[in-house]
């Protein structure tokens, strides 16, 4: 497949919170790098000048980017700059920004704007001319349903080509997301055993210890299934459980994922555990009797020859102990039990931790010092990194400047997973209430095998991991 390299980058919603808080700081730290080279042209409804939006850019990039702002390198971001004003439902508007393109042939269009007008924003840019030869970067969410994605594909194909559509998650450009990507098919010892009949149940949970931040109207429309179960965690799912891909090639890596999807059984009500935090229903923006789910817990099964038999399970949830994402691939015992105290401990398991801190570690069992052949349970810690100097934001907006769709959701893929998560969308399942600080509800200790127990991530500090 060709590369199309953009020649400039539009930003719709340009003075939004997407813009303000993600998008500016990650063209500054690419500025910064080395790794900008084309112009950026602003885009909204608000009245303002050019130099009012490089002032909220600014803002932007000392707010929420990292270290101090160098400004020798902003005002390099800031020359690239220009900005176009005007009502999205109005022609004059492309017209202006057709303008504003010049000689680009070949501009990348970012859509920081609700789902609800993309088809708007879509067929004016193809009546304007702005969208010929032209891709285009949608952000999550994509659709609410099955239904929805379908449409919103539907839409955005109507004006631009599959292979010039990138569906940005920014969790497909984290670096330890990478790196378990990397540790499962860059070695060989783990390949052989990530199979029914080494591996007893998988656990993947996505721990926030905070609530919904102020954003209760935009969270009850959404609830944790549609916010980072869907998407982020079937993505991680997807790594983990696909079978290896025949190239390292992104077409044959992104088809992996869709095989590995489309094998899991559609959830069954029975399969799922909602949870809402005590306290959410006083959230500015909460509709009164809301039923949506700041926790859920799930148990999935992948019909496979691999993994026929093995649960996954996936918890997820907001105001719980601490703020960590982790997998955890608990093995089977042992065949015979050679040592009396073996069966009365933890298993063998692979550890993936993914924040605060890059961890990967392996958990088994050793011997005390002594006499007696009695054993204790260790963890090896495989590696540990400090956190990621590249944001996931400016590794994706590269990549997709660059022309290159490996760590962007293809079509298939987004609607595989939905299909995966449509049935028990309709909040017919109980919703339980949980204590703040908690690990959400009881009621999810019922998905688990009957010997089974959730892990809960621990944040162990660097000294803790290198002494481990």
């Amino acid at each position: 497949m060709s590369r199309k390299t953009c020649d400039a980058f539009v930003l719709f919603g340009a003075t939004g919170d997407l813009a303000h808080k993600k998008i500016f700081p990650s063209l500054y730290s690419m500025e910064n790098r080395g790794n900008l080279s084309v112009p950026i042209i602003g885009i909204a409804r608000n009245e303002m000048t050019v130099e009012q939006l490089i002032e909220r850019a600014r803002d932007g990039i000392s707010t929420y980017g990292e270290g101090p702002l160098d400004e020798s390198v902003f005002k390099r971001l800031a020359d690239r700059l220009s900005y176009v004003s005007g009502d999205y439902s109005k022609p004059e508007t492309f017209e202006a920004l057709r303008k504003a393109l010049g000689n680009s042939k070949c501009p990348l269009h970012y859509l920081a704007i609700p789902p609800t007008i993309f088809e708007m924003v879509s067929q004016a840019l193809k009546a304007s001319g702005c969208a010929e030869n032209a891709s285009v970067v949608v952000e999550k969410p994509f659709g609410r349903d099955l239904k929805s994605a379908q449409e919103l594909n539907r839409v955005v194909h109507a004006v631009f080509p599959e292979e010039n559509i990138y569906r940005i998650d920014h969790f497909l450009g984290k670096e330890p997301v990478l790196n378990l990507n990397y540790f499962r098919f860059g070695n060989s010892f783990l390949e052989p055993v990530l199979n029914r009949n080494f591996v007893k149940s998988v656990q993947i949970t996505m721990a926030e210890d905070f609530g919904v931040q102020g954003r209760g109207a935009f969270y009850d429309e959404a609830g944790t299934i549609r916010d980072v179960v869907q998407n982020h965690l079937m993505q991680i799912l997807a790594i983990l459980a696909m079978d290896p891909p025949a190239t390292g090639e992104e077409e044959t890596l992104r088809d992996a994922k869709v095989r590995l999807f489309n094998a899991i059984k559609p959830l069954r009500k029975s399969d799922v555990v909602r949870g809402q935090v005590k306290g959410y229903l006083d959230e500015p923006g909460v509709k009164p009797g809301s039923k949506t789910e700041t926790y859920v817990a799930l148990r999935l099964h992948i019909d496979s020859w691999r993994w026929a038999d093995v649960p996954f399970y996936i918890r997820a949830g907001k105001s719980l102990p601490v703020t960590s994402t982790e997998v955890v691939v608990n093995m089977k015992q042992p065949p015979q039990q050679l040592f009396e105290d073996c069966h009365k401990t933890e298993r063998n398991y692979f550890r993936f931790q993914f924040n605060p801190n890059t961890v990967i570690a392996i958990g088994a069992r050793a011997k005390k010092v002594g006499e007696e052949m009695v054993g204790q349970q260790i963890e090896m810690v495989a590696q540990h990194e400090e956190p990621d100097q590249m944001s996931a934001y400016e590794r994706l907006i590269g990549d997709a400047m660059a022309g290159e769709p490996g760590l962007f959701a293809r079509v298939d893929e987004v609607e595989s997973a939905w299909k995966v998560v449509d049935p028990i969308l309709d909040q017919s399942t109980p919703v339980h209430v949980y204590e703040p600080g908690t690990w959400g509800p009881s009621e999810a200790e019922d998905l688990l095998h009957k010997d089974a127990k959730w892990h809960d991530p621990v944040l162990e500090s660097v000294e803790d991991l290198v002494n481990t």
